[in-house]
């Protein structure tokens, strides 16, 4: 059971209990709905008109009536601007990156030190987790994913968060259907969180511990 499901499930009981659903309760499920929609089903959907409609040579707007347990309908029209009245969310994948795989080769067998990061909040508040990817990742978590990708901040040409999962460098998905390039030094690390910082006006302290 999905937590959308279960939400419904939670619903369902307290209508049946004849209890109140409190606005909280009402918006929480709104919000998820919402976050599914976006997250799950526009990308599918996409992915599969996408090839057919792409034979079509002028626009045109696909409007999908969805009604529970009833057939689904889909009307077309050449007008677009009704579309003003309307909520729209437009998906667009981050491009797959190619690169160049070679054989490296070391001058030193040596490895170097191992290092990490210490993030210090205005309010006195200390990140500094046992891997430095893990302080970038709470970081932008304490930022927000979607402002930090709207940043726009790129790492070895991939996104640093991206909606698509690349299939070479190293990624956490940080949330549904977002990845976290981690493929960096501890100072590129440091300099991608300065860069969050001054750009959302944090007042974040770096360092390398």
């Amino acid at each position: 059971m999905t937590k959308l499901q279960k939400l419904y499930s939670t619903i369902q009981s307290l209508k049946e209990l004849g209890l109140e659903l409190g606005d909280d309760l009402l918006k929480q499920t709104s919000d998820l709905e919402q976050e599914i929609i976006k997250k799950e089903i526009l990308p599918v959907v996409s992915e599969k008109i996408e090839p057919i409609i792409s034979q079509i040579q002028r626009e045109l707007v696909l409007v999908v009536d969805y009604v529970p347990n009833e057939p689904l309908s889909v009307r077309i029209s050449r007008k677009r601007n009704f579309t003003d009245q309307m909520e729209t969310i437009e998906i667009i994948p981050d491009p797959k990156v190619d690169h160049n795989i070679g054989t490296i080769k070391r001058n030193s067998t040596t490895k170097s030190a191992k290092t990490n990061l210490r993030v210090t909040l205005p309010n006195g508040k200390v990140i500094e987790n046992r891997f430095a990817y893990e302080t970038l990742q709470e970081v932008v978590m304490l930022a927000g994913v979607e402002k930090v990708r709207s940043l726009g901040i790129i790492q070895c040409g991939v996104p640093l968060i991206s909606n698509t999962q690349d299939n070479f460098y190293n990624q956490k998905e940080i949330a549904k259907g977002m990845f976290l390039i981690t493929h960096s030094s501890t100072g590129q690390k440091r300099q991608q969180i300065e860069k969050i910082s001054d750009a959302l006006d944090l007042n974040l302290k770096v360092e390398i511990v």
